[in-house]
């Protein structure tokens, strides 16, 4: 029993890390692979380096066409911003 007792605090800190630190990674992670799965052609993105454009061709290899005003060009799905994509094509509140 004392020898549990000794461990008891090694385990907890595994669960906290797990709870707090690896869970919520593994969950952003899926809905970042799940919103590169959904893009369609037309739809207006911003890459993680800060490109604006709108999708031009999806390729079953993960990569996509994005044609910005610097031309087209070809990016990774992973190289797009699900949280900037998002911000962008948020509609607008009014200020009252």
């Amino acid at each position: 029993m004392e020898q549990i007792q000794s461990f008891l605090p090694i385990i907890l800190l595994f669960v906290v890390m797990y709870l707090f630190l690896i869970r919520p990674q593994m969950k952003k992670a899926k809905q970042e692979k799940e919103f590169a799965a959904q893009l369609k052609k037309g739809d207006k993105v911003i890459t993680n380096g800060g490109l604006h454009g709108r999708v031009l061709e999806l390729n079953d290899d993960g990569t996509c066409i994005i044609e910005s005003g610097a031309g087209k060009q070809k990016f990774e799905r992973a190289a797009i911003s699900m949280e900037k994509t998002a911000k962008m094509n948020a509609p607008v509140k009014e200020k009252k």
